[in-house]
């Protein structure tokens, strides 16, 4: 291939390209949700599939709000919303960070965890699902 002649896929296949999509997506839903209080019904935001069929709070649910409260720097009402979420949250962007870092620079990263902590990760999961939802 000579030189400066642009590869089959160029841009699409760059490592960058997924973690800059994501945030930008995330950039768009973070700047509609800052104006729409998920607190009061009303509002073009989706429902929970799991909440919606079985009537029962997910581990998940309340994530949405907490990323209002927080955007809105009310960090006590977003521990309310979903606790172990809140303090996932560090773990999780750091992972975004990581993710996007690692991109930029031209290299694909794929984290991946151990059998014991997966299991770790469900048996909090399911653990939260149940505290939530009996309590």
């Amino acid at each position: 291939m000579p030189s400066g002649a642009r590869r089959p896929g160029g841009l699409r296949h760059h490592p960058a390209v997924a973690p800059l999509a994501t945030f930008t997506a995330g950039l768009g839903a973070a700047v509609y949700l800052y104006g729409t209080d998920p607190h009061q019904s009303g509002h073009w935001l989706p429902r929970c599939p799991f909440n919606w069929t079985t009537g029962l709070l997910c581990p998940a649910c309340g994530g949405t709000r907490l990323v209002y409260d927080l955007m809105h720097r009310d960090p006590v009402r977003a521990f309310h919303d979903n606790a172990v979420l809140m303090l996932a949250l560090p773990f999780g962007l750091w992972m975004a960070g990581r993710w996007l870092v690692e991109g930029l620079r031209g290299r694909r990263w794929r984290p991946v965890l151990n059998p014991r902590a997966q299991y770790a990760v469900l048996g909090v999961a399911v653990t939260w699902a149940i505290v939530r939802n009996v309590f």
